[in-house]
């Protein structure tokens, strides 16, 4: 089983994957292939095989964010929403960013994680 965290940065030729939990943190790169070809729309199709290896790594993991700029972003989460629908369940956001380093990533996926399960915990003090 992998971490219960995941932050994944994504552009159309690369992605670095942070799986994390409160003490550890494993990172992945994963590549786009570039395999040219004459085929009609086969920039899609190079597109889709590695965003489709994107969310194969991100298998073993549970709530996901990704972190991409606009365009990235947008196409990935298209892809993912049209043909991975059992990553997409486990998106629990997207954020706008521009080339973060490893530490960066983790720090801002730490904080969206923590805010999150912050503001769904329970009110300790309810009003009477």
């Amino acid at each position: 089983m992998g971490h219960p965290y995941a932050v994944a940065w994504v552009d159309h030729q690369t992605a670095t994957i942070l799986s994390f939990d409160a003490e550890t943190a494993q990172t992945q790169h994963v590549r786009a292939h570039q395999h040219p070809t004459a085929q009609h729309a086969s920039g899609v199709r190079a597109e889709h095989e590695f965003f489709a290896a994107v969310c194969a790594a991100l298998a073993g993991d549970g709530q996901i964010l990704v972190a991409a700029g606009h365009v990235a972003s947008a196409d990935f989460h298209h892809y993912v929403d049209k043909h991975q629908p059992q990553t997409a369940k486990r998106i629990a956001g997207y954020e706008i960013v521009d080339h973060p380093s490893e530490k960066q990533l983790l720090a801002q996926a730490r904080s969206f994680f923590d805010r999150r399960e912050h503001l769904a915990a329970p009110a300790l003090h309810q009003p009477r």
